[in-house]
């Protein structure tokens, strides 16, 4: 039998919308999906914290603030630091401008979806690239 896939859902920064986050969350436990939603305004630090300590396979990140040139490479960082992202899939959402998502790509982002994105296509992109610990 397959293991449950475990996603941390995050918010990173200090923007207060997170609509999109529960809206994410919501279609990941109706796909099956184990989801942990660490609330608002969390910072790199708490939100690496948070995956490590529940092991998640699938990190997703929601952010509108703008800051995500930011924020969204510095988590990355820190978990290659800790050395858990080989083992973890990273992806990101929010109000992302299409011509910093290659930027965000190359830093370790994995995938950026926009409003608009159709939920089954995030489920199938998890679903499709999770990576396995063993």
């Amino acid at each position: 039998m397959d293991q449950q896939i475990r996603v941390l859902v995050a918010k990173p920064g200090l923007d207060g919308h997170d609509r999109g986050a529960k809206v994410i969350a919501r279609a990941l436990r109706e796909a099956g999906m184990e989801v942990i939603y660490s609330g608002l305004r969390q910072t790199p630090e708490q939100i690496v914290a948070s995956a490590v300590q529940e092991d998640v396979d699938v990190l997703g990140m929601s952010i509108l603030s703008g800051a995500h040139g930011y924020l969204l490479p510095t988590v990355v960082n820190q978990l290659k630091e800790k050395g858990v992202y080989d083992d973890m899939l990273v992806f990101a959402g929010g109000v992302i401008p299409d011509d910093d998502i290659p930027e965000l790509k190359e830093k370790g982002i994995e995938e950026v979806f926009t409003p608009g994105t159709n939920l089954e296509d995030v489920i199938t992109f998890i679903k499709e690239n999770v990576k396995r610990k063993h």
